[in-house]
């Protein structure tokens, strides 16, 4: 077949560029299936959808090596109150069995063919087959393969749809294990979900573990890519940037449309077990993240994320100035005592930390009471600050380590 590497796909249902999409027919809503959260109908703004009827979903998985996890997230989609009329998981020099797993699930599988750009690349390789096939009011739906969507994920995001409203991305949480790391980043992913409702739903990134986006938003991208209006290449991910989902945010975002998260569209995601993988990954995530923002300049989308990273790093700095003064006249002169106004201060700071995570279970709120494993936590993540600021104007080469 044309365009198809059909290493480890051979005898599978592999697509092809002269495949045609037809719609299958959209299941009725089970009785049985659970209800949208209680946020899940929240429409982002009021301005009608000037592209009413009937649309086709489409959802793409990008997987290099995902034999694990694959099969929990293609059912993830059939459980959806709206499942998707097509399932492509799109197969990246894949040498394990998840092609296989693929088919076995009701998926098709798209095979990349000479990628060398990992997720970005192989997304705009099965985008570039899919589009010409979809119509502008058509959507397509992007989840990483390590994440399970809730089963309201796609009802809850077509329903936020409206002509302002680009593309509408998942709220992720964590997934159970992982240890006392594991529960740290469900504490953080909890409090960012927080965060999300209490700001109304307005997306900060379209994460990677679940995006969906109107097919005319992304050809416009495309075109804007190509006319120079943005960089990154001309397709439709960016394929300079670390974090291609941070840098479609922002892409989304110049062209004038909204870019959505509501609570209905809740996804699972894994953490990171180790110290040296939640490292790498989040080097990934804060380098990427300041070279966007260098791409991009100042202007009226990235003044909002300029703020956020001063604020960040004047928060990481003011942390150790703290530590260090309080070790060093400890050291000097012994502890300072007991102060009525700082230690009301401290209670506001516990109780808003304790608030914010109570989702997460009674575990979370125990650990931040306890105040001292979330601040060493602070600390790693104010080291991977500063290490990516330092790359960044050394100019170094972050390379991309998977995680």
């Amino acid at each position: 077949m044309p365009g198809v590497n059909h290493q480890h796909t051979r005898g599978l249902s592999v697509l092809h560029p002269t495949t045609t999409l037809e719609a299958t027919p959209r299941p009725d809503r089970d009785p049985g299936s659970p209800r949208p959260h209680r946020h899940a109908a929240r429409r982002a703004h009021a301005a009608p959808d000037e592209l009413d009827g009937p649309t086709r979903l489409v959802a793409l998985i990008p997987a290099h090596g995902e034999q694990d996890r694959i099969a929990d997230a293609i059912q993830g989609l059939w459980r959806q109150t709206r499942r998707p009329d097509l399932i492509v998981v799109v197969a990246d020099n894949c040498t394990d069995a998840t092609a296989e797993i693929a088919v076995a699930h009701g998926a098709q599988v798209f095979a990349t063919q000479g990628n060398t750009h990992k997720k970005a690349g192989a997304l705009n390789q099965a985008i570039a087959w899919v589009l010409p096939h979809l119509e502008d009011r058509d959507l397509l739906l992007v989840q990483d393969a390590d994440t399970v969507l809730n089963p309201w994920f796609s009802e809850t995001a077509i329903g936020t749809f409206n002509r302002k409203v680009g593309a509408v991305g998942g709220v992720f949480y964590g997934e159970e294990g992982g240890g006392l790391l594991g529960l740290l980043q469900r504490m953080e992913f909890h409090r960012y979900a927080w965060e999300l409702e209490r700001t109304g739903g307005k997306a900060q990134v379209l994460t990677g573990t679940g995006t969906m986006f109107r097919a005319r938003v992304l050809r416009e991208v495309r075109a804007a890519r190509r006319d120079g209006q943005l960089g990154g290449g001309s397709a439709y991910y960016s394929l300079a940037s670390l974090t291609e989902d941070d840098e479609m945010t922002k892409a989304v975002k110049t062209l004038g449309y909204r870019a959505m998260s509501p609570a209905g569209c809740a996804v699972t995601t894994e953490v990171m077990p180790t110290l040296g993988k939640l490292w790498h990954q989040r080097l990934r995530w804060q380098r990427g993240a300041l070279e966007n923002l260098r791409d991009y300049g100042w202007t009226r989308v990235t003044a909002r994320y300029f703020m956020q990273q001063l604020l960040m790093g004047f928060g990481a700095l003011s942390f150790l100035v703290y530590l260090t003064y309080m070790a060093t006249y400890t050291t000097l002169y012994g502890w300072p005592g007991f102060s009525p106004f700082w230690t009301a201060i401290g209670l506001i700071f516990v109780v808003e930390k304790t608030v914010s995570v109570r989702g997460a279970g009674p575990r979370a709120v125990l650990v931040a009471a306890l105040m001292v494993p979330e601040m060493l936590y602070d600390l790693f993540q104010h080291a991977v600050y500063f290490t990516s600021l330092w790359g960044l104007l050394r100019r170094s080469e972050e390379k991309w380590v998977a995680t």
